[in-house]
């Protein structure tokens, strides 16, 4: 019999022996036979409280329903984001801004990030993101095989992301070990991730520390150098910030999209139906893409709790950690009925894959961008395709989940 050497954290006084579930954010039950999502599902599919309380990773609360998890987002004067990952032992390492800041203090900050990625600013860029796509993916189309996951989508975001940022292609391995180390740090106890989320968050800094010093003061177009040459409320950017807010770039560039292209591709691959849909009714692409990341949240961030409160019928502790899988958002019929079902004409699509509230997701128009012509790209390419035999895929929770080992083929031409 496998023994369980997780490390465990008694439950508070004040937490109801009813709202105790034994909930691992970082290996949630069942996700190696049923995968991510229905793993995670499972939590409302079992009729769980809207928030209980895991023992796991330091101990902390999980809200269970989409209208919580929206709540939560919404509400930074009672859920603060200045610890933002679990266990919070590792999340009070994490150091980069504005998305552990709370307002008004991030303001100014997020402003600046939203220069370089805001909606006029990545429409600019559809030109050089779409030829990449489509030289891509012509590698590999007459073939009429790919393995997705190494001949584009850890190719395909990162490239772009790189080039916006103007860094060479070659560092892109270092960096995306890095982003992984950060949003799935190992460890059996908190103390042990809080060092692997520390070493990465080093990682970023040592990385971007030159850059940003070959940068500053120099006129440029690149994302990097709009950051580090704008002033904050009239005055430089402090050096400890700039390190936080342009490694957090890179941390949101180098992971998310990536997977959850691959989580949608392995879906589209085993629903031949749905591609033809795609690919007959490609004026409805674009709303299409937005019920993707519904039917696809691979996010599970947190919000510690900033004063004593009392929510869902339990009390919550200033100081407190509360985890919103975002799974439970957008597949919550209460949200959107017959949840596990691709609608491209449902009425009202409500999800929280890119958050809510003030750190709404400010890479959200280059992620729409991207997914948008991965599915142009290819359909036109490639009009039919499906999973090969026997192929299945490799999840990995986390704050970000990884999805591995997608295998697709068609009839080449």
């Amino acid at each position: 019999m496998e023994t369980d050497d997780r490390a465990r954290t008694s439950p508070p006084p004040h937490v109801p022996a009813d709202r105790l579930y034994d909930i691992d954010m970082y290996k949630p039950d069942g996700i190696e036979t049923d995968g991510y999502l229905k793993a995670w599902k499972r939590l409302q599919d079992e009729k769980l409280p809207g928030l209980v309380w895991s023992p796991f990773n330091g101990g902390h609360w999980v809200a269970t329903t989409g209208a919580l998890i929206r709540e939560i987002y919404t509400d930074p004067d009672r859920f603060s984001s200045q610890v933002l990952f679990i266990p919070k032992a590792a999340g009070e390492k994490y150091a980069m801004v504005p998305s552990k800041m709370d307002p008004p203090e991030h303001r100014p900050y997020r402003a600046v990030v939203d220069k370089g990625l805001n909606l006029r600013a990545i429409r600019e860029r559809e030109p050089q993101v779409r030829a990449l796509a489509a030289s891509l993916i012509d590698q590999f189309a007459d073939r009429g095989t790919c393995d997705f996951v190494e001949e584009f989508s850890a190719e395909f975001p990162i490239q772009v992301f790189m080039t916006m940022a103007d860094l060479p292609m070659e560092d892109s391995p270092k960096l995306r070990a890095l982003a992984s180390g950060m949003t799935r740090p190992g460890g059996n106890s908190p103390e042990e991730m809080a060092a692997n989320l520390d070493r990465a968050n080093k990682g970023f800094f040592d990385y971007v520390g030159p850059i940003i010093d070959a940068r500053r003061g120099k006129p440029g177009t690149d994302i990097i150098s709009l950051c580090v040459n704008t002033d904050i409320n009239g005055a430089m950017m402090e050096r400890q910030k700039l390190l936080g807010m342009i490694s957090l770039l890179l941390l949101a560039g180098l992971d998310s999209v990536t997977n959850f292209m691959n989580m949608m591709m392995d879906h589209l691959g085993r629903h031949p139906e749905t591609v033809a849909i795609l690919r007959d009714n490609p004026e409805e692409l674009r709303r299409a893409v937005e019920e993707m990341f519904r039917r696809f949240p691979l996010v599970a961030a947190a919000r510690m709790i900033a004063k004593d409160i009392e929510l869902d019928g339990v009390e919550l502790k200033a100081g407190e950690m509360v985890l919103l899988p975002t799974p439970l958002a957008g597949l919550d019929e209460q949200q959107n009925p017959d949840p596990w079902a691709l609608d491209f004409h449902r009425s009202r699509i409500s999800h929280s894959t890119f958050g809510e509230g003030p750190h709404r997701c400010a890479g959200l128009h280059l992620a729409r961008l991207e997914t948008t012509i991965l599915l142009e790209e290819w359909l036109r390419r490639i009009p039919a395709f499906h999973v090969v035999e026997g192929c299945e895929p490799r999840f990995e929770s986390g704050v970000v989940a990884s999805v591995d080992n997608v295998h697709l083929e068609w009839e080449a031409a």
